[in-house]
């Protein structure tokens, strides 16, 4: 590995960048816990209509919607769910391996570009989950919007 002595502007903007990726991280995980609360109260609400009887068409497009929703609580786990992987030099994982001695020796080198590559993949990933999700959620919002306009009055 290639050790460089970092500009001070370099130093301040790979600092700058280690914040800003390791925020986004947290906005994924806090945005994710409050799609899955919601998801949850839908599919408690779905949960109480089960029962019902309900015309084939209502019946249909609500079954789908649950589809939708449980493949969108799927990607929002996956969001919140740990990375442990440890093959990368550069995390907590990584040191939890090292003794004493071999931490030390990776504190010499500076690992914020590696740290901000690695924490920017899994922030793009986490996005990424996120996003899907919400498509899915929005999916099953109109296949519930369909259901509800199925009823007869």
């Amino acid at each position: 590995m290639t050790t460089t002595v970092p500009t001070p502007i370099t130093d301040k903007n790979l600092d700058n960048a280690l914040t800003t990726v390791a925020t986004e991280i947290g906005r994924t995980d806090s945005k994710s816990a409050l799609l899955l609360a919601f998801n949850g109260a839908v599919l408690a609400g779905l949960a109480s209509v089960a029962d019902k009887d309900l015309p084939p068409t209502t019946k249909a497009l609500g079954a789908l919607a649950v589809v939708a929703l449980g493949a969108a609580a799927v990607l929002l786990l996956l969001v919140v769910r740990p990375r442990l992987r440890g093959d990368d030099r550069a995390s907590f994982p990584y040191w939890a391996r090292l003794d004493e001695d071999e931490i030390r020796a990776c504190m010499n080198d500076d690992t914020r570009a590696a740290r901000i590559r690695i924490l920017s993949t899994l922030a793009v990933s986490k996005y990424r989950h996120l996003r899907r999700s919400i498509d899915l959620m929005l999916a099953a919002l109109a296949l519930l919007a369909l259901a509800a306009a199925s009823l007869p009055l």
